[in-house]
């Protein structure tokens, strides 16, 4: 008796971290529940670790060890100078990552002085990670939504630019 072929579902990883002021990965997670609404049948894969310089060989064992299709990689960078130049280097490592993967891995930063709002800055956080999160089920299930924002200045954490339109 042949055995039944079972559908594999697709993976999404989420990756996060501690040193973030804001929970990115449950906002992440929680725009990927609703997008179940389309009907894909996918699944979540979550990991938290220390800070963003662990992103990267975290997204990579999400996608060599548990099979995902694409990782939303969630960080925090501080404000101080020293942050910043980890942040490039972390960033560094992720673009490694995703060329040694052949894998998207979509990073998603939010540096704490992008406001000096708390208030302004939780709005940043939580629709940043939203954002970047609907477009990573965007990017496997519907890249057309994605074409269809092509130069429109679409931003993620802050208003749209919108498009320049020239004479």
């Amino acid at each position: 008796m042949a055995k039944k072929k079972t559908a594999k579902k697709i993976r999404i990883g989420v990756v996060d971290t501690m040193f973030a002021r804001y929970d990115m990965g449950s906002a992440a997670r929680a725009e990927l529940e609703a997008c179940s609404g389309y009907g894909e049948s996918f699944a979540v894969v979550s990991r938290t670790v220390p800070g963003f310089k662990d992103l990267a060989v975290a997204a990579m064992n999400l996608i060599q060890e548990e099979g995902c299709s694409i990782v939303v990689a969630l960080g925090m960078p501080g404000s101080a100078p020293i942050d910043k130049q980890c942040a490039h280097e972390a960033s560094m490592g992720i673009m490694q990552a995703q060329l040694m993967t052949a894998t998207p891995i979509l990073e998603v930063f939010v540096h704490e002085d992008e406001s000096d709002d708390p208030d302004v800055l939780a709005k940043v956080f939580d629709d940043r990670s939203r954002k970047h999160a609907r477009n990573a089920y965007w990017m496997l299930f519907d890249p057309e939504q994605l074409r269809r924002r092509a130069g429109q200045g679409v931003r993620q954490g802050f208003a749209d630019a919108g498009p320049l339109t020239g004479n």
